[in-house]
């Protein structure tokens, strides 16, 4: 089992919308509202490095997401 922080630049008029669609995939356990360089934090859990491409692949996907950064556990 994998663990990440997946780090979310949004538009800040969609942030709402946003944090619930992030909250809705698969494999991410909390996502949270921040202050400072990112606007939204989400903790993910995936099987391997394919599925937490995939997971970023479909956070990435949603309108109004500006970046990412993804840091993985080692």
């Amino acid at each position: 089992m994998l663990n990440a922080c997946i780090l979310l630049k949004v538009v800040p008029t969609r942030a709402e919308l946003i944090l619930e669609a992030v909250k809705e995939i698969r494999g991410v356990r909390k996502a949270y509202f921040t202050y400072g360089r990112f606007d939204i934090v989400a903790f993910v859990e995936a099987e391997n490095y394919k599925d937490l491409r995939a997971i970023t692949t479909k956070i990435n996907s949603i309108d109004g997401v500006r970046s990412t950064e993804t840091l993985a556990e080692a």
